[in-house]
């Protein structure tokens, strides 16, 4: 099995496609790091994983908590000796017009999903070129590939993390260290029950593109199948998907169907 004893590290997995993701790397015997910022769920997690628990290494963390994320490096670097893949999947969205939110909200969104990844990124990169190998894995969204309605800072944040990864590709390339980017359309999970209103509380509901969306386990095996591959970029989902051809060739039309979309 190509994953069997490789040393991933999966952020934002207590739920969601983070969650799927360690079931389905744990399912392929790799030596996992668990993290987000609920220690609980974490747990509850690693006892659901059918093969050696003792190879899922339980270290909560919040995204915001950038001070800590350097000695957070260190101790899993300690206790595996190096790190294949950093799947960076933790993150929060947004719900609310840029005229209604808060700009603490925007600093918020920025913190966690933009600096919080990158960060954790960089912290981890000296010792995948010290080893010369590794992947890095970011979960974007199609909000990272054009601009949605109620969803400015997430949008941006995504875009942000388009600009500096493809950097980083063509500047690690010749360390043997591979970038994978996804973009995925709705997946069913409660990214949007979590997502800041325009104040910063959560909306507590979901949309309904989100209900229909694509089941994590089903994204989970695409993401192993796409690492495996080496792929640079992949977009999934729905017809939504399509949404980043018509903006590249046809920007006007675009610009009239978006406005015009239901994006909940």
């Amino acid at each position: 099995m190509y994953y069997k004893d490789k040393v991933i590290w999966i952020t934002g997995a207590s739920s969601g496609v983070g969650e799927a993701l360690v079931y389905a790397f744990n399912n392929e015997q790799a030596k996992l790091i668990i993290s987000s910022h609920e220690p609980d769920e974490l747990e509850r997690v690693k006892n659901n994983c059918k093969f050696e628990p003792e190879n899922i290494f339980v270290l909560p963390f919040n995204l915001t908590e950038h001070d800590k994320i350097p000695d957070l490096v260190k101790t899993v670097t300690e206790e595996f000796k190096k790190i294949d893949i950093l799947f960076n999947v933790g993150g929060i969205s947004q719900r609310a017009l840029v005229k209604d939110t808060l700009i603490e909200v925007d600093k918020r969104i920025m913190d966690i999903n933009y600096f919080g990844t990158i960060i954790l990124t960089k912290a981890v990169l000296p010792e995948m070129i010290k080893n010369k190998s590794g992947h890095i894995a970011v979960m974007t969204s199609l909000a990272g590939q054009f601009g949605i309605p109620l969803r400015s800072a997430y949008a941006a944040s995504k875009h942000a993390l388009h600009g500096f990864f493809d950097t980083l590709r063509a500047e690690i390339h010749e360390y043997n260290i591979n970038v994978t980017l996804f973009s995925p359309a709705y997946i069913k999970t409660n990214i949007a029950v979590n997502a800041l209103t325009k104040d910063g509380s959560p909306q507590n509901f979901n949309d309904p593109g989100a209900e229909k969306g694509t089941l994590p386990e089903d994204f989970a095996r695409l993401a192993l199948k796409s690492i495996k591959k080496g792929k640079e970029e992949v977009i999934s989902g729905g017809k939504e998907k399509y949404g980043v051809y018509v903006k590249r060739f046809f920007p006007k039309l675009f610009s009239k169907i978006i406005r015009k979309t239901n994006v909940r």
